[in-house]
């Protein structure tokens, strides 16, 4: 009788700039080929790994899981394990944990919540070029604030989706949505049980829009209420989105 696999998750971390995403595509190279390869090598059989989510081409993960299945020996001591596996990934991949989990585990169904960053900075900085958004004028982050509030609750966010992505619906709970200032740069944090495609990247315009006296703290409000993309404001630039962190209720 063969053996049934074991199932794992793996914690993960990446700089996108190099990537057109997380998802395997045709002509494309995506994070999610380089892991997959580079667990293939390790454990000599192909492996297929399933992504929490997916980001879009340029956007980073602090932290994201995947799981895959495997018997291979290997496994068996998880610090040697990850430290090969480090060793076959390129300098932009990160491995930080292997973690067993039940054979139903799923990282992306299981998942309870995703929490995004978005970064601004307004000075020329080489050293935040791809990571942060460069930003002329210093918006009004209480307005911004302010305007943020509408988007909390459990409701339809339609207008901040891409077209036809074939979801089963666009109802999502948003749990936090504020911006700080911290050291001279701004920072957007927004967490919800799930995310609809370019949802953060087109939340993030829409603030902007309203920060930089462009449209009325109540703009937020109507945008949502119309269901309409195009009543939302232009998706921002893709280098200063960071997924930090996916929850489970089996993991800590």
């Amino acid at each position: 009788m063969e053996e049934t696999s074991s199932r794992y998750f793996l914690e993960i971390a990446y700089n996108g700039t190099a990537y057109h995403g997380w998802q395997v595509q045709e002509n494309a190279v995506s994070v999610q080929e380089k892991l997959n390869g580079a667990l293939q090598i390790l454990l000599r059989e192909p492996v297929e790994t399933v992504g929490a989510g997916r980001t879009d081409t340029g956007v980073h993960a602090k932290q994201l899981f995947v799981h895959f299945e495997s018997n291979a020996a290997v496994l068996k001591n998880a610090d040697r394990f990850i430290h090969s596996l480090n060793a076959l990934l390129p300098f932009d991949i990160v491995v930080y944990r292997l973690i067993p989990v039940d054979s139903a585990a799923h990282a992306r169904f299981d998942a309870t919540s995703r929490s995004y960053e978005y970064h601004v900075h307004f000075i020329k900085d080489p050293f935040l070029h791809l990571q942060s958004w460069l930003l002329r004028d210093i918006p009004d982050i209480d307005k911004m604030n302010l305007a943020a509030k509408d988007l909390w609750g459990k409701q339809d966010f339609s207008c901040f989706s891409k077209s036809n992505t074939q979801v089963f619906t666009n109802i999502c709970e948003i749990t936090r949505a504020e911006w700080e200032m911290k050291d001279g740069k701004l920072i957007f944090h927004i967490t919800a049980d799930r995310f609809l495609r370019n949802m953060v990247r087109a939340i993030v315009g829409t603030l902007m829009e309203v920060g930089l006296g462009k449209k009325p703290v109540e703009h937020v409000k109507a945008v949502i209420a119309s269901q309409d993309r195009s009543m939302a404001g232009t998706s921002v630039p893709a280098c200063g989105l960071y997924l930090t962190k996916v929850l489970y209720p089996y993991i800590d």
